[in-house]
């Protein structure tokens, strides 16, 4: 059974950082990509960023230039540096893992950027 532990998420005032954390553990594959998804009120799940297991990433738009995603293979782990956050990225964050056979999500962390 692939669990997911998430961290980071909290209250910051815009133009703030923070750093949310993923760790997956308990997969018998090797995790493909891993990534951020958010979900505001009224809105349907998005793509925040997402990075494959070569390293190569991708991001939405709306948070290219601000946001970092990175990955440690040895922990399983994946890591969102979000700076310049704005009152717009305020959603709950949801980290996913994919291997052959699974699509994981994690319980969700929330993240409040207020004016």
């Amino acid at each position: 059974q692939v669990q997911l532990v998430e961290s980071g998420g909290g209250l910051v005032q815009a133009g703030g950082s923070l750093r949310l954390s993923c760790s997956a553990s308990g997969s018998r594959f090797s995790i493909n990509d891993m990534g951020w998804y958010r979900q505001a009120p009224g809105k349907q799940r998005e793509l925040v960023a997402n990075i494959m297991r070569g390293g190569s990433t991708n991001y939405a738009d709306s948070v290219k230039g601000r946001f970092t995603i990175s990955r440690d293979h040895a922990k399983n782990t994946v890591y969102l540096q979000m700076n310049s956050l704005k009152p717009e990225d305020t959603a709950v964050y949801y980290c996913n893992i994919r291997t052959i056979v699974n699509n994981v999500w994690g319980q969700g962390t929330q993240v409040t950027v207020s004016s």
